[in-house]
């Protein structure tokens, strides 16, 4: 059997190696779109832009592993067409490969801003090269705004601040990340950008950019105008599925598919990773979950089912940030539930958040600098535990 495999990140290359790993012995195709051997991306937002840091980040995939895996690896090979019926992916050189089981693991691109006029200057922050770019940009020692305060905003402002650079970031919320935590623990994880020196402005729309050959400053909407030699925009990621606009698979806000990962319609064909759009066993609700713990487990559930091992036990959503020498973690996903409980502050070095399920169960929780929290939450997640089994007598949020 032949396996087909598109995109190389981390979905795509711990596909290929856990087929091998529980003794699949097909032939395996790794296409990848960039030139670059597969490489890990948590890095790019953080150690990779930092001052002293030397400019390299760790590769999923080497020629050498390539080799032990018998892996067929096509870099710098994109993806442009899914022809479902005949099996057969084309490549934008007008290459096609055949396929008996293909997986789709495109993972998703930087959003941009509906912006028409972009003066140099102005970048997204997603790849290895849009990394390098900053990198280089940042020994200039520019005046940086960042559009965007979620993560990869708040984790280039923090590189930045790193530098002793004057930042500010723009966020179009009142509240940064509230949609995600909440008002009250929004609030308090923006703190941070306050404390690491970096000014935040909120309830801001961009309306346009100034500068002709190279931006000057940010425009917003109410006139006002944030002066900067260098932008980064992080508002978010959109599914890589446009190469699959005419293929006949469900691609409506991500690649639709089953708790086994089958794409809806069309079961020699899986999706996983941040384009895959499945109803998470635990959470129960549909969705895409962009983390990078979720690409490596789902990639690992697939190799199982399709060598007919039984597949691990599904998990909560778990990311990390680390941010002006902080790390925040969240397990699970707070907007589903309410919040319960607080104790205490980023200020004080130390914060966590649980929120519960309409029984009253934790379901979901934010810590920040306490990884003994995160094992806890787990732990008691498992057991199906209680709000006071975790946290003692709860503190109501304010």
């Amino acid at each position: 059997m032949s396996f087909l495999i598109v995109g190389a990140s981390v979905a795509g290359t711990r596909t290929a190696i856990a087929l091998r790993q529980r003794g699949f012995a097909g032939h395996i195709v790794l296409l990848e779109s960039e030139e670059h051997w597969p490489y890990d991306k948590p890095p790019l937002s953080k150690d990779l832009l930092a001052e002293e840091h030397v400019p390299d980040v760790p590769r999923l995939l080497t020629p050498e592993l390539a080799t032990e895996f018998a892996l067929d690896v096509r870099l710098g090979v994109r993806a442009t067409a899914l022809d479902p019926v005949r099996r057969v992916v084309v490549t934008h050189t007008g290459e096609q490969f055949s396929y008996e089981q293909l997986v789709i693991a495109t993972g998703a691109h930087a959003r941009t801003l509906p912006i028409r006029a972009v003066p140099a200057g102005v970048h997204t922050l997603r790849t290895l090269d849009d990394a390098t770019a900053l990198r280089e940009a940042l020994t200039g020692r520019p005046r940086v705004a960042v559009v965007g305060a979620g993560f990869i905003g708040a984790e280039f402002a923090s590189a930045a601040r790193g530098r002793g650079l004057d930042v500010t970031l723009i966020e179009a919320l009142e509240i940064p990340m509230s949609q995600v935590l909440g008002d009250e623990v929004g609030r308090e994880i923006a703190s941070i950008h306050a404390l690491g020196g970096a000014q935040l402005i909120t309830g801001a729309r961009v309306e346009c950019f100034r500068g002709s050959e190279h931006v000057e400053g940010v425009v917003l909407a109410d006139g006002s105008e944030v002066p900067a030699d260098l932008v980064v925009v992080g508002v978010g990621a959109v599914p890589n599925t446009q190469w699959l606009e005419d293929s006949g698979l469900p691609i409506d806000g991500g690649v639709h598919c089953s708790d086994a990962f089958e794409v809806e319609g069309f079961p020699s064909i899986f999706a996983i990773g941040d384009l895959a759009l499945r109803r998470h066993p635990l959470l129960g609700v549909r969705a895409r979950i962009e983390h990078w713990t979720n690409a490596g487990e789902q990639a690992d559930a697939v190799a199982a089912i399709v060598t007919g091992a039984e597949p691990p036990a599904p998990q909560l959503p778990y990311v990390w940030s680390d941010q002006y020498g902080s790390r925040i973690q969240i397990v699970g996903r707070p907007s589903l539930g309410e919040l319960a409980h607080r104790e205490g502050a980023i200020a004080e070095g130390r914060f966590r958040a649980v929120y519960t399920d309409t029984d009253h169960h934790p379901i979901a929780q934010v810590s920040v600098n306490d990884p003994r929290a995160v094992a806890a939450f787990r732990k008691n997640h498992r057991r199906g535990g209680s709000l006071a089994g975790l946290v003692g007598e709860p503190t109501p949020a304010r």
